[in-house]
């Protein structure tokens, strides 16, 4: 086969030609916490706005779920789980999925692999202490991460959904990677906090609704997976919720999507296409080292 043919169709399961998932980054107050962690300010404008979601924004969410019949996958940091402590367990009672997310939305430019490390098995600690199930999936707050990080999540057997080398699920130094997509995100288009700090004003829906079907219908001829992900503070206000209700309405009229949760996506790749789209994470030398720049 030429190295320019179409990779092969994804195996998705039987009848299906595409997939579909929809996943909630609970962020709530957690970046607000750690961006101020040196200096609490005695400030409630962007604080408000995040208390937001698990206030409103998470129960209409997952009224949104359930009224199409879709389970999703809500990735928590577990500050948030500590603070509002009936989350977990209301959303997998519900029949969701909950992965972890951080401990305090930490950013991995910010701390050092042991640090990470730890605050890693203190998150699972409390999801096993409120839920009474080992979380099986991560996902990196701002969606970076290191070889040590993949190491970890290879040593406690979860799958990753915070990178985006293909469209279809595939392995990572033999970590399941479930994919994410910048282009359908809810906070690039949507996240305004005000007070001077924002680059522009939030997208309207309407604008957004149609690239996103685009993306739907690009999904459906590719083969790919259409990873949605939203944020309980942003995509649960009543426009935004309604916005998703179309999308949504969208989804589950093509019965060839499978609608799955990150978990479900992992376990089917482990089971179907263990071997398919195994890559290696590795960073580049500096191109200060390579033998075209030397001596110039």
């Amino acid at each position: 086969m030429s190295a320019l043919s179409p990779a092969p169709t994804y195996p998705w399961p039987a009848g299906k030609t595409s997939a579909f998932c929809f996943s909630v980054d609970v962020d709530a107050h957690s970046p607000w916490m750690w961006n101020n962690r040196q200096d609490v300010p005695q400030l409630l404008g962007h604080l408000e706005q995040r208390n937001f979601g698990p206030r409103v924004g998470i129960p209409r969410l997952a009224a949104l779920l359930d009224a199409h019949g879709i389970k999703g996958s809500f990735f928590v940091p577990a500050i948030v789980a500590e603070t509002y402590p009936w989350m977990l367990p209301a959303l997998v009672d519900a029949g969701h999925e909950v992965g972890l997310h951080g401990y305090f939305h930490e950013l991995v430019t910010q701390i050092s692999d042991q640090q990470f490390t730890h605050v890693l098995e203190k998150s699972i600690e409390l999801f096993v202490a409120q839920t009474g199930k080992t979380p099986q999936g991560f996902r990196s707050p701002a969606w970076e991460m290191t070889s040590h990080m993949l190491a970890e999540c290879r040593r406690l057997g979860f799958y990753d959904s915070s990178l985006m080398g293909y469209e279809t699920p595939h392995s990572v130094d033999s970590v399941t990677e479930i994919p994410v997509s910048w282009s359908t995100d809810d906070a690039i288009f949507f996240k305004f906090l005000g007070g001077g700090g924002d680059m522009a004003p939030p997208l309207g829906t309407d604008a957004i609704h149609r690239a996103w079907s685009e993306e739907l219908l690009a999904s459906q001829r590719y083969g790919t997976l259409f990873m949605l992900t939203v944020h309980d503070w942003i995509s649960g206000k009543a426009v935004r919720t309604q916005m998703l209700d179309k999308l949504l309405a969208q989804v589950t009229a093509t019965p060839d999507i499978w609608i799955a949760t990150a978990g479900e996506l992992a376990a089917h790749h482990r089971a179907h296409a263990q071997g398919r789209d195994a890559v290696e994470a590795t960073i580049p030398a500096s191109l200060l080292d390579h033998p075209a720049w030397k001596g110039a």
